[in-house]
């Protein structure tokens, strides 16, 4: 009986040991690819130019708002009650509008965000269609991009696919 229960737990262990050595591994470095491909340059300069224009924009407020302060310190010793109050007001509102305009602009679902998504997806779509077609051919079960796996201490430079990716989407390294 036990000579079964350990043929049986060896058999076992042996086809889980032949599954795990069968898999093949593959990496590929997002970020060597991505700088390879003039259509991320371009889609960076295009978003950089905007992000300059936005904070132009937010500067501007910024210093209209610092401006009614200065004018406020200023003219403090004449004006009533009444008017410093309204004064106030008036350069709380403008720095709120700024910050406002920061967020919008900047913020978690900003326009800045909106506008990288939609010109970043096709081009992650291009690169995750190459990654698929060559794992699909050469049979690797997981593909692990090493800009993103923190965990990834040393990889072999062997199972590095960028430039074979690079090379399905036309960018010949």
């Amino acid at each position: 009986m036990k000579r079964v229960i350990l043929t049986g737990c060896m058999v076992l262990f042996c086809s889980l040991a032949t599954t795990a050595v069968a898999q093949k591994f593959a990496l590929i470095d997002r970020e060597y690819i991505l700088k390879n491909i003039p259509a991320y340059e371009m889609t960076n300069e295009q978003l950089n130019q905007l992000s300059e224009k936005w904070q132009g924009e937010i500067e501007t407020l910024q210093q209209e708002a610092q401006n009614m302060y200065k004018s406020y310190q200023s003219d403090l010793v004449f004006l009533s009650a009444e008017m410093k109050t309204k004064r106030e007001e008036d350069i709380i509102k403008k720095e709120q509008e700024a910050q406002d305009l920061k967020r919008k602009y900047f913020g978690a679902e900003g326009e800045l965000y909106k506008k990288r998504e939609s010109l970043m997806k096709p081009i992650w779509d291009e690169i995750y269609e190459a990654v698929k077609a060559i794992a699909e051919d050469k049979g690797y079960q997981v593909v692990v991009d090493r800009a993103a796996a923190m965990s990834v201490i040393y990889a072999s430079p062997k199972i590095d696919i960028s430039n074979e990716v690079l090379a399905k989407l036309g960018y010949s390294k």
